[in-house]
């Protein structure tokens, strides 16, 4: 990507947002294809998910402590890998959290990491194709059928 104003190469900005799925072998490796370069810039948000009961409870502090902790080892992995990423615990509307995300980094493209159809609530709500509409940006969708197990399918939303 060259800059119209320098002439200068920018660096690459890939965003993603995941849940569960922020551990998987699959979802490092459609990153690690993402960033290509030692250039690149990751930003990785996991939605601090909670039931219905305890967010209307206000208790999110166990729903957030959990996301860290999934978003610590997600970003210790892709450290060993190569991959220089930064993260955050965000909104649990992981439409917002997107939202907010975008409101600091300029990202290139989106990457939206999900279970399976018959196990995912964010597919129930069509959030691939929210986030594809609602952002313009080109996004890839990430079906991570097992954390542990590299095998996934990864789709080009837009």
């Amino acid at each position: 990507m060259n800059d119209q104003h320098t002439g200068e190469t920018s660096r690459r900005r890939v965003l993603v947002v995941a849940n569960e799925t922020i551990e998987g072998q699959a979802l490092h490796d459609a990153i690690r294809r993402s960033a290509q370069d030692n250039g690149s810039e990751v930003l990785v948000i996991a939605p601090a998910l909670n039931s219905r009961l305890k967010h209307w409870a206000s208790d999110e502090d166990a729903a957030r402590r959990a996301a860290r902790q999934r978003l610590k080892r997600c970003l210790e992995s892709l450290a060993d890998d190569g991959v220089r990423a930064i993260g955050y615990v965000g909104d649990a509307d992981p439409l917002q959290a997107i939202a907010d995300g975008l409101g600091f980094f300029p990202a290139d493209e989106i990457i939206v990491a999900t279970h399976p159809e018959q196990r995912s609530n964010w597919l129930a709500k069509d959030l691939v194709l929210r986030t594809c509409y609602r952002f313009g940006l080109p996004v890839l969708h990430v079906i991570v059928h097992d954390v542990r197990n590299p095998e996934t399918l990864v789709l080009e939303a837009a």
